[in-house]
């Protein structure tokens, strides 16, 4: 695994209610250049406060691969598209990685 030169690329996290809006998000992000790849992991338990009370509920989970620079971008459009009040994104820097891998994301995700 080597270090990548510029610590461009992302993993930007969020989580969805359910498959089909996780499916609308993903397939937005990927077709509209914004992401490389996402991930969608289900059956996820979360466990939270909203509102004042404990919330207990099954999501999907989606791994964003993108730059750093588009992380503003996918988060317009996630806010745009998601059906939450208030989105989940987090996002965490790569700082190393295969270098073929980084490379392709880069070369998928729009400038």
């Amino acid at each position: 695994m080597s270090q990548s030169a510029e610590f461009d690329i992302s993993i930007a996290l969020t989580s969805c209610p359910d498959a089909n809006s996780a499916d609308r998000i993903a397939t937005t992000l990927v077709q509209e250049k914004l992401a490389a790849c996402v991930n969608q992991i289900s059956g996820v338990r979360s466990t939270y406060i909203w509102n004042s009370e404990l919330q207990n509920d099954t999501e999907v989970v989606l791994v964003i691969k993108t730059t750093i620079s588009k992380l503003a971008t996918v988060e317009a459009r996630i806010k745009d598209l998601h059906p939450y009040e208030v989105p989940e994104l987090i996002a965490i820097p790569v700082c190393g990685g295969s270098q073929d891998y980084l490379d392709w994301v880069r070369q998928n995700v729009e400038k």
